[in-house]
């Protein structure tokens, strides 16, 4: 009987050549607990997703150890559903991904440490996932006509990233943010406005009924030419509610959320734009939990319209973490011969390039 490194050697080759291959992949490096089974890279036959969300409400964010515990306990579940939802069992899987980094560490050792155990059990490969790749790869799966090159906006809780992709696997950062992340900075923003847990798409579907122009915010000047800086347009809005407060006055939520949601779309789609015309780049695409944002979505739509430029987003369902979108990155990352062995560890830092 050959070694396990010997199977997940030969299997590996096999699928690389194979007309079909079933992925089922996990996802859990922060909130959210998610199974999924794809197909070549573009075909979701299951995609299921536990939220956390009520847990964590209590506390307005995420409590580590909380989310770690949750997830001990939903993996083999949202795995079970995946596989009743796609009609299948562990013998139709072809190969085994989950995500190993950037993340909460104790959730990401997690799911490494669940599919870890099944692919000694069940002898199939196990591709390891980077979360940020993950979701520049949910557009794979909205748009299967989709392929690299493409200018990608990575915009999520803890990412804001301008990054070009050559080719599947293949990504050159040409800007980043050089404080704050976009989608932190919305979250400081929902709780000084006492908005409930998670705060930035309630500072979104808020910012609808205000007035876009009642605060203006400064947009710092950073060296890099496609660099963000959303730290001093937080403490401009922070400040700006705390002296309302002090003030005596009721701060106008509506009004504050859109206008703080207008400062910091208005810097994501400026160095975008500039990008594209930089570049000139033929394709545009959105990625991250933020590219749900109703502002940015329309924003980017209106430009690159003006542009001549198709603009890809993710569908609502796929823009926030799931499982789907990392079994699509896992498949251009087996067809590369890309697998991990039982050593691979969860790497909360990891960087996408």
């Amino acid at each position: 009987m050959p070694t396990y490194d010997q199977a997940i050697r030969e299997k590996m080759e096999a699928l690389r050549h194979s007309p079909c291959v079933r992925i089922l992949s996990l996802e859990t490096s922060c909130d959210e607990t998610a199974a999924a089974i794809i197909e070549n890279g573009r075909v979701i036959r299951a995609n299921i997703v536990f939220s956390q969300i009520d847990l964590h409400a209590l506390y307005g964010g995420v409590v580590p150890e909380i989310a770690s515990r949750a997830h001990v306990e939903a993996c083999d579940r949202v795995i079970d559903e995946a596989l009743r939802q796609a009609g299948m069992t562990f013998d139709d899987i072809d190969a085994l991904a989950v995500t190993y980094g950037p993340g909460l560490v104790g959730a990401l050792l997690t799911g490494v440490s669940c599919m870890k155990g099944l692919s000694f059990a069940l002898r199939k490969p196990l591709i390891p996932v980077n979360h940020i790749e993950g979701h520049i790869s949910a557009n794979f799966l909205s748009h299967p006509s989709l392929e690299p090159p493409f200018l990608c906006l990575v915009v999520s809780g803890g990412h804001s990233h301008l990054v070009q992709v050559a080719d599947y696997g293949e990504y050159h950062l040409i800007g980043q943010t050089v404080d704050d992340a976009a989608g932190e900075a919305f979250d400081k923003a929902a709780r000084v406005l006492s908005l409930p847990y998670p705060g930035g798409p309630r500072v979104d579907q808020l910012a609808e009924e205000g007035d876009p122009d009642f605060l203006p915010l400064p947009h710092p000047h950073v060296p890099g030419r496609y660099d963000y800086s959303f730290s001093g347009m937080k403490t401009a809005f922070l400040n700006a509610c705390h002296t309302m407060e002090m003030k005596g006055m009721e701060l106008p939520k509506a009004d504050l959320a859109a206008s703080f949601r207008k400062a910091v779309v208005d810097s994501l789609v400026g160095k975008a734009e500039l990008a594209i015309q930089d570049t000139g780049t033929r394709r545009m695409a959105l990625a991250g939990g933020v590219s749900a944002n109703r502002l940015l979505r329309r924003r980017m739509q209106e430009v690159c319209d003006t542009l001549g430029v198709p603009l890809y987003m993710p569908e609502l369902g796929l823009c926030t973490d799931n499982g789907a979108m990392i079994g699509s990155a896992a498949y251009y990352r087996l067809m590369r011969g890309e697998t991990a062995d039982l050593t691979l560890n969860a790497c909360p830092s990891l960087r996408l390039l």
